[in-house]
């Protein structure tokens, strides 16, 4: 129903933190050069939620946009951020930290 609010969330603060820090990054070594790709993994699968939403009837153009809200309430809005939404945008965070990693270590190795 609104898991992708928290993905949503996180891909705003990275991209304010990319466009603050651009020159930083850019010159950066180390993990925080490949925040870009943090960034796209999380606007894409965003999107890509979103769709998901509105084709399965989750996601409505009127007020209050969220099935679940109209009929359950904000319990069940609440729980599907905490329950689906943050370890969903956790174990994103992770493989991109995974990623990251590897990738700096890569690039440092053939430097």
């Amino acid at each position: 129903m609104c898991c992708f609010i928290v993905p949503l969330v996180q891909a705003a603060a990275t991209t304010a933190y990319r466009k603050r820090h651009a020159d930083a990054i850019r010159a950066s070594v180390s993990v925080k050069h490949e925040v870009p790709a943090l960034e796209k993994m999380l606007w894409g699968g965003s999107v890509m939620l979103i769709v998901d939403h509105i084709v399965n009837g989750e996601l409505m153009w009127k007020f209050p946009f969220f099935s679940a809200l109209a009929t359950e309430g904000v319990g069940a809005f609440l729980h599907e951020l905490v329950c689906v939404g943050l370890p969903m945008s956790a174990a994103l965070t992770l493989v991109w930290s995974v990623y990251a990693l590897l990738k700096t270590r890569r690039r440092s190795a053939l430097a």
